[in-house]
């Protein structure tokens, strides 16, 4: 029975002994980065524990004011770090103070709630002075003005915004009068570079001859190929004589020509008049061609255009050099 007693005894002599060792590690300490601040000032506190692996920590619960004079405004996360050369942690977490009334304040000790190996205790930090001061004034100076706040220089990102705005407002005074300007013009808004059109009779021939070998009138459809005829006339006279022969009859066309006597012939004349006639037969009074009127047809669109077209001028050949000539050039 006693020794029993005496193996009990030597036990709980072993984990008092472990935990006085445990204690031993765990320190707890409180700091600041500054301990004169004058009235209104910001300081930081910091509180740290220095404790081993095994043990858990809680921080303490500091209130918003550490006294009647002492305000705290904010803390920060808890940030834990691990001790070189050693098997203890750190944790440090850092309060934001001020005061608002000039003496020297006493920060009482914080405690930090730990638990090893399940026994809870108590660990306090050590206790430190503020130290808070007014300004000095100078009574024998008298009363000054009071000096205006000092203007702080520009920076890019505050002028930014009215460069912008400057940019913006010019590039619209310059669409404005752009478009304007387009539009005395009559021209769009916006136009690409295009591709040089073809003469006026390169394009009527060129439709000519999809027509002709096509050949619809033979297929029955003379009414189609009547009016694909025409408009391809209509087309070439408002290109080359500038005459709106797409929206006028077919009198109003022979009356411009008449009136202009100038711009034709009198066997062109004569052939756009047989064409255009012979087409509003067709097309309005379903008149019945012969196969001869069609060829006909065809055969004077070809003359009309020819006989009418603007020649391009030919550019002007550079003579070659003979070998004579060469050779005397050389000689010289």
């Amino acid at each position: 029975m006693k020794f029993r007693i005496k193996i009990l005894i030597a036990f709980f002599s072993v984990l008092f002994s472990a935990g006085i060792i445990q204690a031993q590690q765990i320190k707890a300490t409180a700091r600041l980065d500054s301990t004169n601040i004058l009235i209104g000032d910001q300081v930081k506190l910091f509180l740290e524990i220095d404790y081993p692996e095994n043990v858990t920590v809680e921080f303490p619960n500091v209130p918003d004011t550490l006294s009647e004079f002492i305000e705290v405004l904010d803390k920060s996360p808890i940030d834990t770090i691990d001790l070189e050369n050693s098997a203890l942690l750190k944790q440090i977490r850092h309060y934001t103070i001020t005061s608002f009334d000039s003496g020297s304040y006493r920060i009482a000790p914080q405690w930090f709630k730990i638990n090893v190996n399940g026994i809870t205790d108590s660990v306090p930090t050590n206790g430190i002075t503020l130290n808070v001061f007014t300004m000095q004034i100078d009574t024998t100076r008298g009363l000054t003005d009071i000096k205006m706040p000092y203007a702080a220089p520009l920076t890019l990102k505050e002028v930014t915004p009215y460069i912008l705005g400057i940019i913006l407002i010019g590039a619209i005074i310059f669409l404005v009068l752009y478009s304007i300007k387009r539009k005395k013009k009559n021209k769009p808004f916006f136009s690409l570079p295009t591709k040089p059109k073809d003469p006026p009779h390169i394009i009527a021939l060129r439709e000519l001859d999809r027509i002709k070998n096509e050949k619809i009138w033979q297929k029955e459809r003379t009414k189609q190929y009547y009016s694909e005829v025409t408009d391809v006339l209509r087309n070439y006279i408002e290109d080359r004589f500038e005459i709106r022969a797409m929206e006028q009859t077919t009198d109003e066309i022979l009356d411009s020509f008449r009136y202009r006597k100038d711009l034709l012939g009198v066997k062109s004349f004569s052939n756009l008049s047989q064409i255009l006639s012979l087409a509003d037969l067709v097309k309005f009074a379903k008149y019945k061609t012969l196969p001869d009127d069609d060829n006909l047809t065809l055969v004077n669109s070809y003359f009309f255009i020819n006989d009418t077209k603007i020649e391009e001028p030919k550019k002007a050949e550079v003579p070659e050099k003979s070998e004579e000539n060469s050779a005397e050039d050389n000689s010289k």
